[in-house]
């Protein structure tokens, strides 16, 4: 099967959840090739929680398209490349509520996905997800807005160069071995830092006790972007 060039959406909300993640702990987690990228000694890390519509390869004119909920468990990473040092994300995981990634995932579709429930309780500033998988779960509640705070980053605007700069991705393809780039990019960019009310994410609750610290989030909502592999 032909891989799709590339794959357009409108981004409805995005919600990037951080977390300070021990230095050690990142690197055995990430397969060889890529290492964590520190701030201030810790690695970066968390959940990037996406909701798509008006999802159709970039070669579809019109308004049709498909909508999913998204969930991404990632950490930022650092590679060489031919002497070059460059920046972007592992990704250990993504889920979705939509069938055409979980089938088409890594083959007609850019990265292997896996099947999740998603519940989402959103207003105007306010935004509720749960999201249940086999053997993965997390639940969110964030509100935009109010005193931003974070340890890993001074300002929002630090923030939001640092998640534009990771815009390359890395993940395993079905195979478990070999790796597949894909790479997110919006020709708009607008990040606002929000609060958290909750979260547990199975994934970093399961690390060694005191590993993973949440740090901050942030929210981006209603950008066009596009996926390429």
């Amino acid at each position: 099967m032909t891989m799709v060039s590339g794959v357009q959406a409108r981004l409805r909300r995005r919600l990037l959840l951080s977390y300070r993640l021990d230095a050690n702990v990142a690197r055995g987690l990430l397969p060889d090739g890529l290492s964590p990228l520190l701030v201030d000694g810790h690695a970066v890390a968390g959940v990037c929680v996406l909701g798509l519509e008006s999802i159709r390869p970039q070669w579809l004119r019109g308004r049709w398209g498909l909508r999913s909920e998204n969930a991404a468990h990632r950490i930022a990473v650092e590679w060489d490349d031919d002497g070059e040092l460059q920046r972007g994300v592992y990704i250990f995981e993504r889920h979705s509520s939509a069938w055409f990634p979980v089938l088409f995932g890594g083959r007609a579709f850019p990265g292997v996905h896996r099947k999740a429930r998603f519940a989402i309780d959103e207003s105007a500033d306010r935004y509720a997800v749960t999201m249940d998988a086999e053997g993965e779960s997390l639940a969110a509640d964030v509100e935009v807005g109010g005193e931003w705070k974070s340890e890993l980053f001074a300002t929002v605007e630090d923030a939001s160069e640092f998640y534009r700069s990771g815009r390359i991705g890395w993940s395993r393809r079905h195979d478990a071995v070999r790796l597949e780039r894909v790479a997110l990019t919006s020709t708009e960019w607008a990040v606002e830092g929000a609060q958290l009310r909750s979260l547990r994410s199975s994934f970093f609750d399961a690390l060694p006790e005191g590993a993973a610290v949440f740090d901050s989030v942030v929210v981006m909502r209603d950008l066009p972007i596009v996926m390429t592999a």
